[in-house]
Formats: C-alpha cells, sequence, structure tokens
C-alpha cells in the first residue's frame, strides 16, 4: 500500500508511519532522514542540497522529489511505502502525484491526523529532552520520575529551542497556511482518510487500521 501520512507538528506522525511501516511490512519513508542521509552520503544530489543549506536556503522541490525517486525505487518500496514529511503545499503535492504516476506506483492514500491546537501545544511545550541519551520525556504525559532529570542517565533535562511555545505557535500557524490545504488537494482525489489522533498510541494506530481498511 502507499500512504502519504500528514498532521501538525506534534500530532504523531513520525510514531504512526513507523508503527504502519512495521504492521504492513513497507518502510517509513521519511524526508528528513533522506537528506541527512544524502548529505552524508556525499552524492551529487546531497552535494546539491548541501550547497542550498550552506546559502541558508531551502533545498528545492526539484532536489527532494528526485531524492524520494530514488528511495521509492528501492526493492523494499516495491510493494509500498509510507511518506512521512512530505508534501507540505499543495504545489509539492502535485509535484509527487506527477511523479509517482509516472514510476507507475501511484498514491493510494493519504491519512491525515487531526488533533486540536491545544493537545499540540501542550504536547510540545511540555516535551523535554536528555541532552546525553536523547530520551524524550513530556511534563504532562511522560514526566520524569525526579523532576527535570533523565531516568537513565541523570542528566538535566533541556527543552529545546523549536518546542518554546511562540516557535510552536509560529509553525502552527505556518501548516495550517501553507500544509492544511494539502489535505483538501487529496480529499478531491477521493484518496483522503481522517484520523482523530488523541489519545494513547495503540489506540491511534487502531484508528489507522479502521480508516485504511475502509
Amino acid at each position: 500500500m502507499r500512504i502519504v501520512l500528514l498532521g501538525a507538528p506534534g500530532s504523531g506522525k513520525g510514531t504512526q508511519a513507523n508503527l504502519l511501516g512495521q504492521r504492513l511490512g513497507i518502510p517509513q519513508v521519511s524526508t528528513g532522514d533522506l537528506l541527512r542521509d544524502a548529505l552524508a552520503s556525499g552524492s551529487e544530489l546531497g552535494r546539491r542540497a548541501k550547497e542550498a543549506m550552506n546559502a541558508g536556503k531551502l533545498v528545492s522541490d526539484e532536489i527532494v522529489l528526485k531524492i524520494i525517486k530514488e528511495r521509492l525505487g528501492m526493492d523494499d518500496a516495491a510493494s509500498g511505502f509510507v511518506l512521512d514529511g512530505f508534501p507540505r503545499n499543495v504545489a509539492q503535492a502535485k509535484a509527487l502525484d506527477k511523479l509517482l504516476k509516472k514510476i507507475d506506483r501511484p498514491l493510494h492514500k493519504a491519512v491525515l491526523l487531526e488533533i486540536d491546537d491545544d493537545i499540540l501545544l501542550q504536547r510540545l511545550t511540555g516535551r523535554l529532552t536528555c541532552p546525553e541519551c536523547g530520551r524524550v520525556y513530556n511534563l504532562y504525559t511522560n514526566p520524569p520520575k525526579i523532576d527535570e532529570q533523565c531516568d537513565r542517565d541523570g542528566s538535566d533535562l533541556i527543552q529545546r529551542s523549536d518546542d518554546k511555545q511562540a516557535t510552536i505557535e509560529n509553525r502552527l500557524r505556518v501548516y495550517r497556511a501553507q500544509t492544511a490545504p494539502v489535505a483538501d488537494f487529496y480529499a478531491r482525489e477521493d484518496k483522503l482518510a481522517t484520523v482523530d489522533a488523541e489519545g494513547e498510541i495503540d489506540e491511534i494506530a487502531g484508528r489507522m487500521r479502521t480508516a485504511l481498511n475502509a
């Protein structure tokens, strides 16, 4: 099955994409991971992406689409994929649609993880990270046993700069303006399924299964 996963920052896209990929036996294709791998590989596409980033520019849709095309051409993606992190706007959605049809792997479904902004703010502003082991906590849903200390190694937990409320509110504004209309695009294509992303991880995964089987 070929799936695009949509949702605001903090909606749980990465977690659900991983679980869905494991359940269906298809790869989770994260554009963030793909770009990091391309940069590390020193490939031609990676070099072009690095030049753009070093110049303070966004990596062009052309480069990202070529990297996605290479990844989807691998053997493990022959029976499907879960694409996470792309498209972020309608122009990208149209370009992706064109690419997938060209390689004879058209999209089956786009799944939108829907959740109230108040809950997203709580999830993201409450997030604390261990700088040593990378473990992530949440003041509201998964607090450490000792305030602001990592359960694993005792390090002082930190709040990342992109988890501060003003930054998150701006990220949500950008999402509503640019990425949310992508859901409307897939709805017009009769490919959109909407899933309530509030609750426990397993509950949301169950709703995903129901939506995809409908």
